[in-house]
């Protein structure tokens, strides 16, 4: 499927949720209302990260859609997926921090104590319901790996690994990552490999991290079973 058509079909279910009554919150009203719709997926969502000011993010969301976009193709999964997926990976930064978990709350998303300590880290699943409420995106891989693109999780997808590992070879820091040069070799072994090789970087700094969330942990514990530690 294309992106015209993903955002053909967005409109149509934009449409249903407002003409069905769904209650939706009065900042997710405004975003829908500064959205604007011009026939191509990506464009759009990095267009509302221009409205909102959010340069840095939508640089980096442009980056990271490229990034996806060439490694699903290296690795032979859904191109358009990758690229959607990066594109809209980081939206909810429209969303101020102190307004996140509101938000989640009013979205009923399951928040986890570490998510209520360090609200910046629920940035991905409040971005997944506003790729699937404001844009329409209704298949369940893109969702998901949007959800997990910081954490990841334990027995990940292709294309949630892929959209994890291009968010991280197109850190939105100065500089250059500490970790690319070992990410990339373990690319050249495996997607697994490169995946597994930043876990391991997280944990061995994990006293920098604000918060070692649940899911992290549990990828980890995945990767040292599959792959070793």
């Amino acid at each position: 499927m294309n992106i015209i058509l993903y955002l053909r079909i967005g409109e149509r279910v934009i449409e249903n949720r407002i003409e069905k009554g769904a209650c939706m919150h009065p900042t997710l009203m405004e975003l829908k209302e500064q959205l604007e719709i011009t026939g191509n997926i990506v464009e759009d969502g990095i267009n509302l990260l221009y409205k909102y000011e959010k340069h840095i993010v939508a640089e980096h969301s442009k980056n990271v859609a490229v990034e996806a976009e060439r490694l699903a193709d290296l690795l032979g999964e859904n191109c358009t997926s990758a690229r959607i997926a990066g594109a809209l990976h980081d939206i909810s930064a429209i969303i101020p921090d102190h307004k996140k978990i509101e938000i989640a709350e009013s979205l009923d998303i399951d928040i986890l104590d570490e998510e209520r300590e360090f609200p910046s880290i629920i940035h991905q699943k409040i971005s997944r319901e506003i790729a699937n409420i404001l844009f329409g995106i209704t298949n369940e891989e893109i969702l998901s790996a949007i959800c997990c693109h910081t954490t990841l999780k334990s027995n990940p997808t292709r294309l949630e690994m892929i959209l994890f590992i291009a968010d991280k070879l197109k850190w939105d820091q100065k500089g250059i990552p500490p970790y690319l040069d070992n990410v990339k070799n373990g690319l050249e072994k495996s997607l697994e490999h490169g995946v597994f090789i930043f876990i391991k970087y997280l944990y061995e700094n994990k006293s920098n991290l604000k918060v070692l969330h649940p899911w992290l942990i549990e990828a980890y514990n995945f990767f040292s079973e599959l792959i070793g530690a």
